[in-house]
This record gives C-alpha cells, structure tokens and sequence, in this order.
C-alpha cells in the first residue's frame, strides 16, 4: 500500500514540475503599443485634407489666380514655383518637378480641380451651394509620399435658398467622398482610405471671413469642421476603420514657426481600428495650437506628434 501511496506521489510532483515548467516557457503576453498605423493614419488624413484645401482656395479665388499663390486671404499659399490655370470650369495646378510650398511642405506633380457639373451653372465658386468639384492627380507626390486619386468629389450642400449677404444665420456646409490610395516614402508600404466627410465652416457668421456670397471666403481666419468615417487597408496590409469626429482645423493656428501656412487639426477624435487589434483612440486636443496629440490604446495613453 505505501508504495502505491508512494508511486502516486511521485508522479503528482512529477505532473506539478512538468505544468510548472510548461508556464515558466510560455511567453509573457505581449503589449499591443503598435502606434505606426495610427500615425500613418495621422498623415493620411493631412494629405487627404490639403488636397481639398487647395482646390477650395483655387476655386474661391480663380478671378484672379495670381494672386491664389501669396495672397493674404489664402491659407495655404503655394510658393511661386507652383502655376495654376483655369479652363472651361478646369482648375489645374502645377507644381512642376520640385516645389517647396509655403506651408513647408515640397510637391510635385499636377493636382487637377474639375467643377463643370455644379447645378446651378452659376455655381463656380467653393462658397456657392451647388458648387461640384471632382479632383484628379497626375504623378503628384507631397514630402515623397505618392498620392493616387481615383476619385474625389466635394459638393457644397448648404441649401439653394441661403441669403447672399453677410451673416447668413446658418453655416456652409459640403460632402467629400473620396477613394485615395499613398505609397510611403522608400516604398514603405501603400495605404488606401476611402472616405465619407461632412465639412462645416464653423465661423461663417464672422463677417471677415464669410463677406457673402459676392466675395471670396477670408481662409485665414477659417476654422472649419470634419466628421466622417473612411475605411482601407493600412501600409501593413491590415484592413482598418475610422470614425472622425468633430475634427477642427483653425486655419489661424501656425505652430510652426518656419512654416507659417501649415495648420494642423487641433480639436476632436479619431478612432481607427487596425484589423482585429484593440481601437486606436486618437485625440488632437481641446483647441490648444500645438503639434501634439495622444493615442490611447487599451487604456495606454502614448504621445505622438502631428506631422
């Protein structure tokens, strides 16, 4: 008897050090902290943002394109190696084989703003309801990152009956739907976002940004609103979505120092899911003008800064 006691004893302590040895191999979980598609997400939806800017102040200004470039009402402002011309309702832009624009940003290619299809016909300006402007590229590239437009369109909604005068009572509103694809600098992967946004000039009851519909919006003083979904697959390789949420843009917000055109978003949220990883909660701020921005991934605050 003592020995069978003994025999099951042995092989109890046997079993207890064989598990024991089996959890001591098994790897530590790992720390979900990737922030890179986040990041890249950052920078695609700065990409994706300028390319409509550009168009708006192209289209708000295209009486007199000289001016578009260095003008004070322009947010933007492409530097002078950049030329913009106009025919039958065709913007294009040309910023040639290298061109570093006022924003400090360097571009290249041609960005081409086709707005033939607004109803009403008079519609030919960005601030006029009605205006339907649809974005093409030729081998456009912004700071090595190559962008492709398949299609982007951007139509004012704000309704047909706003009054044409100052302080309108109701703000100016457009959809942007866009299918978009930008290879990495170093051919670090390729990302492509499809997207759905509303924007919303936030101060147009300010009546030195809006002066109506007779003159060209004051994009300088602008802060303008966005909030959306989009979806893609990241330079991974991963399926992702994204929920935007009243992401503001002060247009009067130039943290930069050298780079007094480029502005940043500096409110609202971002929520992008990469594949089946936990949701990347971005966060711009409360309106603060800096550069810097939080990702929050399960409960893990990490700091990252705005490109």
């Amino acid at each position: 008897m003592k020995s069978v006691f003994k025999l099951i004893s042995t092989f109890l302590l046997l079993l207890s050090l064989f598990v024991l040895a089996c959890r001591k191999d098994d790897p530590a979980p790992s720390t979900d902290s990737d922030t890179t598609s986040a990041s890249d997400d950052a920078i695609a939806e700065t990409i994706v943002n300028d390319l409509e800017a550009v168009g708006a102040e192209a289209a708000e200004n295209q009486g007199s394109l000289t001016n578009f470039k260095s003008a004070s009402g322009t947010a933007i402002s492409l530097a002078n190696c950049a030329t913009v011309s106009i025919v039958n309702k065709i913007i294009t832009v040309d910023f040639g084989t290298s061109c570093l624009c006022n924003d400090g940003r360097t571009r290249s290619g041609k960005l081409i703003y086709d707005f033939s299809a607004s109803s009403p016909s008079t519609a030919i300006r960005y601030r006029n309801p009605g205006f339907d402007m649809k974005l093409s590229s030729q081998n456009y590239v912004v700071d090595g990152y190559s962008v492709t437009i398949t299609s982007k369109q951007v139509k004012n909604t704000t309704p047909l009956t706003l009054p044409t005068g100052l302080n309108p009572g109701t703000n100016l509103t457009w959809s942007i739907n866009s299918n978009i694809s930008i290879v990495k600098p170093s051919n670090a992967g390729t990302i492509t976002r499809l997207t759905s946004y509303t924007k919303e000039l936030l101060n147009t009851n300010d009546t030195n940004c809006y002066r109506g519909q007779s003159k060209s919006i004051v994009w300088t003083l602008a802060k303008v609103k966005f909030n959306g979904n989009s979806n893609g697959i990241n330079a991974k390789g991963e399926n992702y979505t994204n929920t935007a949420t009243d992401l503001v843009r002060d247009m009067n917000c130039s943290p930069f120092p050298n780079k007094p055109k480029r502005h940043p978003f500096i409110s609202g949220k971002l929520n992008h899911t990469p594949g089946t990883k936990a949701t990347r909660y971005i966060d711009y701020g409360n309106g603060a003008c800096d550069i810097n921005a939080t990702v929050t991934i399960n409960g893990v605050i990490y700091n990252i800064t705005l490109p």
